[in-house]
């Protein structure tokens, strides 16, 4: 039962616990856990035959059942293991030498702000960052303090559709047209975004961008995917460059897919589980998907509610800009030693951490369609009775 709401659709998440955390590492459907299960046995009857003549339609059906999840043209979608190696990808086949300047947000996911770092250290590019504030009011902020970044010499903007950190759904529509405008190009970092929000790749019209299957579409770990512009894709390749560098004579598959298929031996059940997963999270309430993304909407807003008004917090953003996740800043300390007490007496799973330094914090919470309102609750009145130390 959920908010009233009935729903056959099972996790294979321990019983008895408050987990309020599906944005940091997802948690995957009980139909594309099973999904994988049983690839996995198919692999193991006959590696060579499951590998070299089954894979490639398995991996074909999945891609396009999640390309016309968000409208992308299907032959310039590939799978990844994160986003934080799609990102890696672009940041590291995109052409910047010295003099030009590649721009981040101080909201941008800390892994991928590393990457820009460090090709921005071995190109001799400079890297610059945007201040997004936080509080904020809206929209137009984002988008001023991202545009007021952007110089002449911009070769590169990555931004978050979804902030990690700070939970907050980004302009990206409005920021990646009027980079357009400007000769542009655009990395989403939509880590957070699939199954959390209505895509539409082809209207957003982004030079790249990823997003991670693994996290709200609840597919098995390991599975996310890079879509590239029509006018990008001949000049990018993979990290690891293998067999598909050079396809076979009349290989009818698209020069992306030949690509980045084959990265070499893996585990590729999770990729080819992804429709799995969109099926099992489609028939999980009437409606399908997008009822699903407005309930999980819903209940953050109102997890968001309960936990400024009971312990009088000041929400930093209107409710406009929430996606599934809710940040809301807390006093001063330790978030290490609050998660753990939050979790060793309580069994309350919850992110606490700094930012944007140390001993600032901030505590976020996600929602997903396994949780209720009475976990908030739970956790409001937790805090409310022991404090945040």
């Amino acid at each position: 039962m959920i908010d009233g709401q009935e729903s056959d659709v099972r996790f294979m998440l321990d019983e008895g616990m408050s987990y309020l955390n599906h944005g940091s590492f997802g948690a995957c459907v009980e139909p594309a856990w099973r999904a994988q299960t049983a690839l996995r046995e198919q692999l193991e009857r006959q590696p060579v035959r499951f590998m070299t003549r089954e894979l490639p339609a398995l991996l074909d059906a999945s891609r396009e059942r999640l390309a016309e999840l968000v409208n992308a043209d299907v032959a310039g979608l590939v799978f990844v293991e994160n986003a934080t190696t799609a990102v890696n990808t672009v940041l590291q086949r995109v052409a910047l030498g010295p003099g030009d300047e590649l721009v981040v947000t101080d909201h941008g996911y800390g892994a991928c702000n590393n990457a820009a770092e460090y090709v921005a250290k071995t190109t001799g590019a400079e890297l610059v960052v945007a201040r997004v504030p936080f509080p904020v009011s809206g929209d137009d902020e984002v988008v001023a303090a991202v545009l007021g970044a952007v110089t002449e010499r911009t070769r590169l903007v990555l931004v978050d559709h979804v902030t990690s950190m700070t939970g907050l759904v980004l302009p990206v529509g409005r920021i990646v047209a009027e980079l357009s405008a400007r000769g542009v190009d655009t990395l989403v970092d939509g880590a957070h975004a699939v199954g959390m929000l209505p895509l539409d790749l082809r209207a957003l019209g982004a030079a790249y961008y990823t997003s991670n299957a693994h996290k709200w579409l609840c597919a098995p770990k390991g599975a996310a995917f890079l879509y590239v512009r029509e006018d990008r894709r001949d000049a990018l390749e993979p990290l690891v460059i293998s067999h598909g560098y050079h396809p076979p004579a009349g290989s009818a598959a698209p020069r992306l897919h030949a690509a980045f298929d084959w990265p070499g031996t893996r585990d590729f059940t999770g990729w080819a589980a992804v429709g799995a997963a969109i099926d099992g999270l489609e028939g999980a309430l009437p409606g399908g998907l997008p009822a699903l993304m407005a309930r999980n909407h819903a209940l953050a807003c109102a997890a968001r509610r309960v936990l400024a008004e009971r312990l009088d917090l000041e929400p930093p953003c209107p409710e406009s800009m929430l996606g599934a996740l809710a940040a809301l800043p807390i006093p001063d300390g330790d978030p290490r030693r609050l998660h753990d007490r939050l979790w060793d007496e309580h069994r309350i799973e919850v992110v606490a951490l700094c930012w944007p330094r140390p001993p600032r914090r901030i505590l976020r919470v996600s929602a997903q369609l396994y949780n209720h309102l009475g976990e908030y609750e739970r956790l409001a009145d937790v805090l409310a009775a022991t404090g945040f130390d």
